[in-house]
């Protein structure tokens, strides 16, 4: 009797035959030979099998879900993440013996041959000149991994070589393409992220490529929008690209005196002096095309002349906007810098003085720039003999945004007893870190309505955090207070989130007080 155990089982059997023994008995198998009987007298080997049991299962596992990842009991063994670590220093690392058994996964498995030279069939030389590093690669896995390194490896057009030299991609954005292709982990940095992003295009690694664009757009700020705006343009970013413009548009001043506005390619000085929507003072446009035009000279060896900096600057001067400056700005700036000549001086000066305007090379129509956007908290407002009061005490609310966006300042209420001026310092935190700050006057008019109160510069506001908005005023003791607030108010595009701050120590919370606006740019 067979068991109910033995019920349960499926046998699969595998004849395990030598290649003389599968082609005579292909040959004989329409015939029956007698046992004691052969051709040329020689015997036929005796078959080879292997009865293999196997169980049914229902469904299959993967490696990882049998073999739960945890720590080899022996304390010498080394885990992935540490051959990871190694293997960014170390292309010779020795795996321990029967490493395999280590790891259940083929991705973990996968991982240890990283930057290993164990069984590498190619090695690349990557960096420029004097800055090269030799990097082992396995073909298999790279072409798996990249159409480009199939293309090279298993190709019509494959060629054979034991070393490849890459000059224009560096070593560490390398490592970290290699790095995803082996292990499938994303490690950006900062200081090579663009450098990564140039390799996952090269290699046409899409995923690695969309991960280096949506780090960028989380980094991006006005320090660093003009040279990611040079860059997003080389790559085909339009996402990136738009974003670039969105800071660049509303954080003018800060993008235009950065150091890496000096870093940027003509083309893209042309398209930023070009911007309609560029939200800076003309003349903070022309001192920063002058810083671009003197770094450009040193880049191109020339002498830090005058005449050099016009020169290197060409027909982009005449984008910028010099009739548009206030007549401060001018006299005492463009008119003095020695960059135009006499008779584009003695044009601009009758420009504002003349009733009959010379005509200019210069582009005299102001920038557009942008319109701010406002969104109001409050569904009415009211006064009343004995509110709102300030003496030196702190008006506060959080709030928080799903779009990123810029807060260019406040609005605020002013007095119910006539015709006063304000003193208002005004505050911006994320998490306790002061974002702006700016301390600045107001006249109200004895209206219910809000006035506006700027920040020096907009500040970047990342969607899905809250923060702190907060003044401190001091004026006239009686002002009008808002009241029946909303917790969540649609501006635009744009949804505002508001909850109270404990930073608000003169009564101000969701459902009334002050600061009534939100003052941005979107």
């Amino acid at each position: 009797m067979v068991d109910d155990k033995e019920k349960n089982m499926k046998c699969l059997t595998f004849f395990l035959m030598l290649p003389e023994t599968v082609k005579n008995r292909s040959k004989k198998s329409s015939k029956k030979t007698n046992s004691g009987s052969s051709s040329g007298g020689s015997k036929l080997p005796p078959v080879c099998y292997e009865i293999i049991t196997l169980k049914t299962k229902k469904k299959k596992k993967m490696a990882a879900d049998i073999f739960p990842r945890k720590k080899p009991a022996n304390s010498s063994s080394t885990t992935v993440q540490q051959y990871h670590q190694q293997n960014l220093s170390n292309n010779n690392l020795i795996p321990a013996p029967n490493w395999q058994g280590l790891y259940p996964t083929i991705r973990e498995r996968n991982a240890v041959m990283f930057n290993n030279d164990l069984m590498a069939d190619v090695h690349f030389v990557v960096g420029p000149p004097g800055g090269t590093q030799r990097l082992p690669g396995h073909k298999y896995v790279l072409a798996v991994g990249s159409s480009v390194f199939h293309a090279m490896f298993y190709g019509e057009l494959a060629e054979d070589k034991d070393e490849i030299r890459i000059p224009d991609v560096e070593p560490a954005a390398f490592l970290a393409m290699l790095k995803y292709i082996y292990c499938d982990e994303i490690d950006l940095a900062a200081d090579t992220v663009l450098a990564t992003l140039y390799a996952a295009k090269k290699y046409i690694v899409p995923h690695l490529a969309r991960a280096c664009v949506n780090f960028l757009e989380t980094s991006l700020s006005a320090k660093n929008a003009c040279v990611l705006l040079s860059q997003s343009c080389l790559f085909e970013e339009p996402d990136l690209t738009q974003r670039c413009w969105e800071v660049i548009d509303a954080q003018a001043e800060l993008a235009l005196k950065s150091e890496g506005f000096c870093d940027i390619d003509f083309q893209t000085l042309e398209s930023i002096l070009r911007r309609e929507t560029l939200n800076a003072k003309e003349i903070v446009v022309f001192e920063a095309a002058l810083n671009w035009a003197e770094v450009e000279c040193q880049r191109q060896d020339l002498a830090l002349s005058i005449e050099n900096k016009r020169k290197v600057l060409g027909k982009a001067l005449y984008l910028i906007r010099i009739p548009t400056m206030a007549l401060d700005d001018f006299a005492n700036g463009a008119a003095q810098s020695g960059v135009l000549t006499l008779n584009e001086t003695n044009d601009i000066f009758l420009w504002y003085t003349a009733a009959k305007k010379p005509e200019l090379q210069f582009v005299s129509k102001a920038r557009k720039g942008l319109v701010p956007q406002r969104c109001h908290r409050f569904q009415s407002c009211a006064y009343r003999s004995n509110q709102w009061r300030y003496r030196g005490r702190c008006d506060s609310i959080q709030f928080a945004v799903d779009k990123r966006v810029f807060i260019a300042g406040f609005g605020l209420y002013g007095s119910s007893c006539g015709s006063a001026e304000y003193s208002a310092k005004i505050e911006l935190k994320r998490q306790g870190v002061v974002l702006g700050q700016n301390l600045s006057k107001y006249f109200s008019d004895g209206s219910s309505n809000t006035f506006p109160v700027w920040f020096e510069y907009p500040v970047q506001i990342e969607p899905d955090t809250f923060y702190t908005a907060s003044v401190v005023l001091d004026g006239n003791e009686l002002s009008y207070f808002g009241q029946e607030g909303m917790t969540e108010v649609q501006c635009g595009k744009v949804t505002v989130q508001f909850q109270c701050s404990s930073d608000s120590t003169n009564g101000t919370g969701v459902q009334g007080g002050q600061i009534p606006e939100l003052i941005f740019y979107a």
